[in-house]
C-alpha cells in the first residue's frame, strides 16, 4: 500500500505544479492520477474518495476536451476568468443536496468509518473539479478547504504517505490562488499595451 501511496503522491505533485501553472497538460496527468486513488481509497475503505476518483477520470476527459476547444476559436485558450454571480446560489444548493445524499448512502449502506467527514470532501471535490474545468479561479478556494479537511482524515485513517501531499497541496492552493489570480489579471495587459501603442504612435 505504501509503495501505491508514494507512486500517487509523486503523481499528484505533477499534477499540482501543471495546475498551478494552469498547463493544460494537467489533464492527462489527470487521467492517470485517479486510477492510483481508486485503487488506494477502496483497500482504505473511503467509498466516497474512491467513487469521486471515477468522477475526476471522466472529468479530466471533458476538461482536456473544453480547455483545448478555444483554439479553433479566436482565443488562443480558455481564459482565467472569476464564477460568475449567477452560479453561486445554484452551487450552494447543489453542494448542500450532494453532501446531504452521499452521507446518507455512506452511512445507511456502507462501512465507511467517518462518513460525514468523507461526503464532505467528495460533495467539494466534484464542485472544486466543475469549476477547474472551466478555469474558474476560485477553484483553488474549494481545494484548499478539501485538503485541510483530507490531511486530518487521512492522518486519523494512517494514510500517512498521502496525508502529507494534502498538507502540501494547502499550502500550494493558496499560492494557487494568488498565481491565477496575476495571471488573469496579465491576460488583458496584451490589449490594453496594444491600445496605448496605438495612440502614442498613431499611423503616419
Amino acid at each position: 500500500m505504501q509503495t501505491v501511496e508514494i507512486i500517487g503522491a509523486i503523481i499528484g505533485l505533477v499534477y499540482l505544479y501543471l495546475e498551478f501553472k494552469a498547463s493544460k497538460w494537467l489533464w492527462p496527468v489527470g487521467v492517470v492520477m485517479p486510477v492510483v486513488y481508486i485503487w488506494i481509497f477502496f483497500q482504505s475503505k473511503f467509498y466516497a474518495d474512491m467513487g469521486v476518483n471515477i468522477y475526476y477520470l471522466f472529468a479530466s476527459i471533458y476538461g482536456w476536451i473544453h480547455w483545448n476547444r478555444h483554439k479553433k476559436s479566436e482565443l488562443e485558450e480558455l481564459p482565467i476568468t472569476h464564477t460568475p454571480k449567477k452560479y453561486i446560489l445554484p452551487l450552494t444548493v447543489f453542494g448542500i443536496l450532494l453532501f446531504a445524499f452521499i452521507a446518507f448512502i455512506l452511512a445507511r449502506f456502507t462501512d465507511s468509518p467517518v462518513p460525514y467527514g468523507d461526503s464532505l470532501t467528495t460533495a467539494l471535490s466534484i464542485l472544486g473539479m466543475w469549476l477547474l474545468a472551466q478555469k474558474y479561479v476560485e477553484q483553488w478556494w474549494f481545494w484548499f478547504a478539501i485538503n485541510i479537511v483530507s490531511c486530518g482524515l487521512y492522518i486519523w485513517k494512517g494514510l500517512h504517505t498521502t496525508s502529507i501531499l494534502f498538507a502540501i497541496y494547502s499550502v500550494i492552493s493558496v499560492f494557487g490562488y494568488f498565481k491565477w489570480k496575476k495571471m488573469m489579471h496579465n491576460q488583458s495587459q496584451p490589449t490594453i499595451a496594444s491600445v496605448s501603442s496605438s495612440t502614442e504612435n498613431p499611423a503616419k
